[in-house]
């Protein structure tokens, strides 16, 4: 078996946080970070600081997803927590229906189980489901099951001309307890990465930083994780886009691939051109699962899509999204 050490960030979120979906509905909040949407974050906050940003939109490295630790305090150990991956294996032995509710749950799992997955390891049996599914999140630590949950409030929205009455609405923003949030692994040169993060922490990401949602501490860390040495087929971590189609057909060219697809676009976050709509693109899922051959850490996708609506001209800057996706070798039984 192989090991890797990944270099990671660890974001403390100071301030809650909402996530917008594609329907742009607040009263929904998505509970992590797509690998683009934060690549895109990290760009803007660089043009910002006054950086020449690459023609491609390139930073110099390949991010995964945002996905969620728990840490109990400044003192105790994190415990990071990966998507489970679309194609998985169910436990062999005969559990009573109850039992099936309770794997069928889970969408995490700690880095324990996760390599175990990707070695293509039993993941579940009679003992790990007994003692390691703690609602959606797998692990043999000690977690607050929830550890990150929503938070409800009433809002109203108020016409600018004041011709209209006020409008109440709900949002749903993420908070997390006690010294838990988001984590993601970057593998390249993060030099820029850094520069922007400093920046990022105090702008916030998200939905409606200007009443305060999405502000955060980030940490520089480490975590090594296991996986088999070759194997012919692999896991994305982040949002991915192919290069071309005969990267996407040689990928898909199995039974046993297993994959999702999110619709990416959004608001354009550049004054004045708040009230704009990005051009929308697809993207497969992080825990998709892929015919690609590999015997190590594998970065595939294109480093950059232009969003730019193509009926506006008084924007003249490119919009990148970022559909550059680490992958890792999983064993498919």
């Amino acid at each position: 078996m192989a090991k890797q050490q990944f270099k990671i960030y660890k974001l403390h979120f100071t301030s809650p946080l909402h996530l917008g979906d594609s329907r742009d509905d607040y009263s929904v909040s998505l509970k992590t970070i797509n690998s683009d949407t934060m690549y895109a974050a990290l760009i803007s906050c660089l043009a910002k600081l006054g950086q020449e940003i690459p023609k491609d939109g390139d930073l110099g490295c390949t991010i995964s997803n945002l996905f969620p630790f728990y840490q109990k305090d400044t003192e105790s150990k994190a415990v990071y927590f990966f998507p489970k991956p679309l194609k998985q294996t169910l436990p062999s032995s005969e559990k009573a229906s109850e039992e099936r509710k309770k794997v069928k749950k889970v969408t995490w799992l700690d880095e324990k189980y996760f390599s175990k997955v990707l070695k293509g390891e039993q993941l579940f049996d009679d003992n790990t489901i007994a003692r390691s599914i703690k609602g959606i999140y797998m692990t043999d630590m000690e977690i607050d099951k929830d550890f990150m949950s929503s938070q409800v409030s009433s809002r109203v929205t108020v016409s600018r001309d004041g011709q209209e009455d006020a409008k109440p609405f709900h949002m749903d923003r993420v908070v997390f307890k006690d010294c838990s949030g988001l984590f993601f692994l970057a593998k390249g040169d993060t030099d820029s990465l850094e520069k922007a993060l400093d920046l990022l922490q105090s702008e916030g990401i998200g939905t409606d930083r200007n009443v305060g949602n999405g502000y955060f501490e980030f940490n520089l860390s480490s975590l090594e994780i296991e996986f088999p040495d070759v194997a012919e087929y692999s896991m994305s971590l982040s949002s991915f886009i192919p290069e071309n189609k005969e990267q996407i057909a040689s990928m898909l060219a199995s039974n046993n691939v297993a994959y999702d697809f999110q619709r990416r676009g959004g608001w354009i976050t550049t004054p004045p051109h708040n009230s704009l709509r990005k051009n929308v693109i697809y993207s497969f899922s992080a825990g998709s699962v892929f015919k690609s051959a590999s015997n190590g850490v594998n970065i595939h996708g294109k480093v950059g899509v232009d969003l730019k609506p193509d009926w506006d001209s008084s924007l003249n800057h490119p919009v990148w999204r970022c559909g550059r996706a680490l992958f890792l070798p999983i064993k498919v039984n």
